[in-house]
């Protein structure tokens, strides 16, 4: 399997990726790295240990990204999980496609300064060569090398070959896989995974596609498959292998995706099953994070989310914005676009009752750091000196498809605004020019306070805000109709 030589067409779709693809896209590699982090501190550790440290969610302070672990990882820090997957995507990029040469080198450099690696990738990568090592890697673990190792880094090809077939994509992830991992099950684990994902990027339920992905699966394989994926299958059974095994890492992944509603309750769901659970939680989060996008990312890990790893020309270092900028390039287009600031708006209180404040990006780089701020826009780091801080993704732009899960967006800022108050800050929204977006969510939380309609929102905000402009007719359509409808139900 390894020599087997691939070189897949890879085309950069520059133009032809819609906002709703995009948004899953980035969804799927922010949020594999989101559970990765998330899953660390519990590694290695009993069933129920997440649920019993938080039994609710933890809007403010700390959150529930609280670092540790076995390997003492920073808050927010990823794994080996996300350094292989980052460095499979730099392969990609630079190489406009599969290139397994220059993947192993790519490898075999993290390697050199990885913090922690599993033992048949580690066993893999001791030989200077890819040809064999697999292989020998195999032997040497007495034929035992169908670990997850090969499925936790899989995920930049669903998002590079999204417009791709599934025979395609199926026989690179494969490929990546079999550079260190000799049984096929590892190889096809990876293919289904990524497959599912791909398929979610493009807005299909990978619950409904399960069936037919499983039909590319080689006969000898595909019966186990379609026992640990079916619907009435339940982990941690004490028939089946442990969630180290890629097949059972797999499963338990799409078991969380199937037991939760949304990519919280998928998180928990998938961490609360113990063992190996930054992996686990990094194949759930990859696949949540396709069918709720970056939008329904909460911002509380999404923000805080880091980690860096050694390559052949020096370390790479990734944050959210990173994250953000690398899943585009993948699809194809350009990293997300800076535009200069403004002469800064200082921060003005906008309510007589709770410090909630406005302002745009530049008043929010100059202000007071005690400040806890809700950022719109991307701020590339300029808001460290705020060691409270949330980061969301919102896109200014008219069409309904242009915020595949604006719902969920609006819902964690004012959330977070009120998390952040009860916890006795001063809440700062700003966006860019803090108008639109700054306009949106400051609406949105008075309505869900004050129970105003959108029109007693407009009024009251725009006395308070001298920057507030309601241009955006789809953010009015989505406060007037679907955030009404949310701020008068009982149970939001």
């Amino acid at each position: 399997m390894n020599d087997t030589p691939i070189t897949p067409t890879f085309t950069l779709i520059s133009g032809h990726v819609g906002p709703d693809v995009q948004q899953r896209g980035i969804g799927a590699l922010i949020g594999s790295a989101v559970g990765d982090a998330l899953g660390a501190p519990f590694e290695f550790g009993p069933a129920g240990a997440f649920s019993g440290r938080f039994p609710s969610s933890v809007l403010a302070g700390a959150t529930e990204m609280v670092g540790g672990g076995a390997f003492d990882w920073a808050p927010g820090e990823f794994t080996d999980d996300s350094q292989m997957m980052l460095t499979l995507a730099e392969s990609l990029l630079a190489c406009r496609g599969l290139d397994l040469d220059d993947l192993w080198g790519r490898f075999r450099a993290w390697r050199s300064q990885a913090t922690d690696c599993g033992l048949t990738t580690a066993t893999a990568l001791a030989h200077e060569s890819r040809h064999d090592a697999a292989a020998q890697a195999h032997r040497h673990g007495g034929g035992r090398t169908a670990s997850n190792g090969a499925l936790m880094r899989t995920w930049p090809v669903a998002v590079a070959f999204v417009r791709h077939d599934t025979t395609g994509v199926m026989e690179i992830a494969r490929a990546q896989a079999g550079l260190t991992h000799f049984d096929p099950l590892a190889g096809w684990s990876a293919a289904i995974g990524t497959e599912l994902c791909r398929r979610a990027i493009l807005g299909a339920d990978p619950l409904t596609q399960i069936a037919e992905v499983l039909t590319f699966v080689d006969r000898e394989h595909r019966a186990e498959f379609a026992r640990v994926l079916s619907a009435d299958w339940v982990p941690n059974q004490p028939d089946d292998h442990s969630n180290g095994a890629a097949t059972i890492c797999l499963a338990q992944a799409v078991w969380a995706l199937r037991a939760s509603n949304d990519f919280a309750s998928a998180m928990r769901a998938s961490i609360d099953l113990g063992g190996d659970t930054d992996t686990v939680a990094c194949v759930a989060g990859a696949l949540a994070g396709a069918v709720y996008s970056v939008q329904g990312i909460p911002s509380r890990w999404m923000t805080h989310v880091h980690g860096s790893f050694n390559t052949p020309t020096g370390r790479s270092t990734y944050r959210y914005a990173n994250l953000l900028d690398t899943a585009r390039l993948l699809l194809g287009r350009d990293r997300a676009g800076r535009t200069s600031l403004e002469t800064p708006a200082n921060p003005e209180r906008v309510d007589e009752e709770v410090p909630v404040y406005a302002s745009d990006l530049g008043g929010a780089i100059e202000c007071d750091g005690d400040f806890a701020t809700i950022s719109l826009c991307l701020i590339d780091g300029r808001l460290d000196h705020h060691t409270v801080r949330r980061e969301l993704y919102l896109r200014d732009e008219v069409g309904h498809d242009e915020n595949v899960n604006l719902l969920a967006a609006v819902e964690d800022a004012v959330s977070s605004i009120d998390a952040l108050l009860a916890e006795g800050h001063r809440v700062l929204v700003h966006c860019h020019g803090g108008r639109s977006r700054t306009g949106l969510v400051l609406k949105a939380w008075a309505m869900r306070r004050y129970s105003f309609s959108e029109a007693e929102a407009h009024d009251w905000l725009e006395a308070r805000w001298h920057r507030y402009q309601p241009w955006n007719t789809t953010f009015t359509e989505f406060l007037r109709d679907t955030w009404e409808r949310s701020a008068s139900d009982p149970r939001t």
